[in-house]
């Protein structure tokens, strides 16, 4: 892959993120002050999970067999830029619900979109990519601090920041290297799409224990995504958004050691890690505040990196292994949409509707109970998976 492609393709990476970043962290301390709901705010996040379970139908009956990957990235990216700056002017709970599923719907699609665009130019992917999908996450940091630098985390201003641009990322689409579609040959059957030729797998009893984990897991996950930032900006932490991104940050910095800490722990200890990390980060949330004990709540950010890159990379690894072959693809499939869409999915209803259950008669919210809840469901989680799972294709590793 030469120099020009490379930076054509961490430039769309980063624009693929920084579109994403203007307004997801932020859209529930927005939504609060229009006056939604926990449980209106929660469904609004729930639209992209709908997205992540609907999207590997669309990649991989439409886009994968009938456009060059690249040409539906711009006609996605235009015409969702024209849905997020309708958005921005929407303050009834359920025409934004099913304006921005539509728009989810939409988006949700082109990551995978984006992969293949990059794969297709790459000679060795497992060397090429890691340091192209780096920009990805740097375009989420900027976004956020961006938001917090111009104190737009409560302004509609982040869905029109959001729609110029995802116009610029659709016009720069035009221009990527030719990937074209894989045509009508061997057309994928709804099970390939899911994922479920993978079900054969569940005879082994801990990718079951994983598989369950996986999903119970990622219902707390919800909660730190949806609700962090409202949280932040009530308890007074200044430039909420801009300090989320240390989460981002301390993402790649485990990304890079974690080479080092499959060496020393292994996969099953690795996981545990991570699921403990979950339950401490909302233990921190609880007992931190923005002032003498503000540095609870960078701890608890800068967990970020070890609550995602432990459990779901490490996960992601895992599966690998432990899949044959032939069934490696399908498996990640299920564990994606057992995790970003169905956990999440639930987490997203659980948390909005927990929030609803903690509002106080001023309109503030007793995080103190709200944080215990996903704290006391990861800890439940975390014991499930160190007495029931082992490693059986790496004994040394449980």
């Amino acid at each position: 892959m030469g120099t020009k492609i490379r930076l054509q393709l961490s430039t769309m990476m980063f624009f693929q993120f920084f579109v994403w970043g203007t307004w997801y962290v932020t859209m529930g301390t927005y939504l609060f002050k229009v006056g939604f709901s926990g449980i209106e705010i929660g469904a609004a996040y729930s639209t992209i999970n709908w997205g992540a379970i609907v999207s590997p139908f669309f990649v991989g009956i439409i886009a994968d067999r009938f456009f060059s990957a690249q040409k539906v990235m711009a006609a996605i990216h235009l015409t969702g830029a024209v849905i997020l700056f309708y958005l921005a002017n929407i303050t009834d709970p359920s025409i934004f619900f099913w304006t921005l599923l539509l728009y989810s719907l939409l988006y949700m699609p082109t990551l995978a979109l984006a992969n293949a665009i990059c794969f297709h130019q790459m000679e060795s992917p497992e060397k090429e990519f890691p340091s192209v999908r780096v920009l990805g996450t740097i375009g989420w940091i900027a976004a956020g601090l961006l938001l917090g630098f111009l104190q737009l985390e409560d302004a509609n201003t982040q869905f029109i920041m959001g729609a110029g641009s995802s116009v610029l990322l659709g016009l720069y689409a035009l221009s990527l290297p030719d990937t074209p579609p894989k045509g009508k040959k061997n057309r994928p059957t709804i099970g390939d799409i899911l994922g479920l030729d993978a079900a054969v797998m569940f005879k082994d009893r801990s990718f079951v224990i994983f598989t369950i984990s996986a999903l119970l897991i990622s219902i707390p996950l919800a909660f730190y995504y949806s609700f962090t930032n409202p949280f932040f900006n009530e308890m007074g932490l200044e430039n909420a958004a801009g300090k989320m991104t240390l989460g981002q940050v301390s993402e790649i910095v485990f990304l890079l050691l974690m080479p080092l800490f499959f060496v020393r722990l292994g996969v099953k200890k690795m996981i545990l890690v991570g699921m403990i990390a979950w339950a401490v980060r909302y233990v921190l949330f609880v007992y931190g505040n923005s002032e003498e004990l503000v540095w609870m709540y960078y701890l608890g950010i800068i967990l970020h990196g070890v609550c995602y890159d432990f459990f779901f990379v490490t996960g992601q690894i895992y599966v690998d292994n432990a899949a044959p072959k032939h069934l490696q693809a399908s498996a990640q499939g299920l564990i994606t949409l057992l995790t970003y869409g169905l956990g999440m999915l639930i987490g997203s209803w659980t948390s909005g509707w927990y929030v609803d259950l903690n509002t106080l008669e001023d309109g503030s919210h007793d995080w103190t109970i709200i944080w215990w809840m996903p704290a006391i469901m990861a800890v439940v989680v975390t014991l499930l998976f160190m007495q029931f799972f082992h490693d059986n294709k790496n004994p040394s590793a449980t």
